[in-house]
């Protein structure tokens, strides 16, 4: 069940947060640079993984331990020269990275997960293409998902009914 919410995600007391990177992503913008700043091993783990890994766009990569999980999914075109930008976010890799979230959220048995609107900051897709994916994917899960429609800094949403704050 999807309850969209309004509020600042790293508040979030989901068990998961999950947020849109691009394979080799240097975290920094967005809410990938919130995220390293509040959990830098987190980003050098994932820099780790995709050396070791060669990950590619669609990849989804879970990261933590029982007090804080972050799922990245690679939603972005890899920047063209290390230490760029990366690229834009594709419906493509949209798709197939939900999908690899929802087998993500099967085989880790994940209860709850918090995401952004995804892949429409730096990634630059319209909203309206991609929270219809996110029906489509996760909408059947049986779990909540706390769909972070809104950006209010440093409050807390109200995840436990899944209503927005006024």
């Amino acid at each position: 069940m999807i309850h969209e919410v309004a509020g600042d995600i790293l508040h979030s007391k989901a068990h998961a947060i999950v947020h849109g990177v691009a394979p080799y992503d240097d975290f920094h913008s967005g809410l990938a640079l919130a995220l390293r700043e509040r959990w830098p091993a987190l980003y050098k783990d994932f820099r780790h993984w995709c050396r070791q890994k060669s990950p590619g766009c669609g990849e989804a990569w879970s990261w933590g331990g029982p007090q804080v999980r972050i799922v990245s999914l690679l939603t972005q075109d890899p920047a063209k020269v290390q230490g760029q930008h990366p690229g834009r976010a594709q419906i493509s890799h949209v798709n197939h990275a939900l999908r690899s979230l929802r087998h993500l959220v099967t085989t880790e048995k994940l209860e709850s997960l918090a995401l952004p609107r995804l892949a429409t900051g730096v990634g630059g897709l319209a909203w309206e293409e991609v929270k219809p994916l996110i029906a489509r994917h996760l909408g059947d899960l049986g779990i909540p998902i706390f769909l972070y429609e809104r950006y209010q800094p440093g409050v807390a949403a109200l995840e436990a009914t899944g209503h927005e704050e006024a």
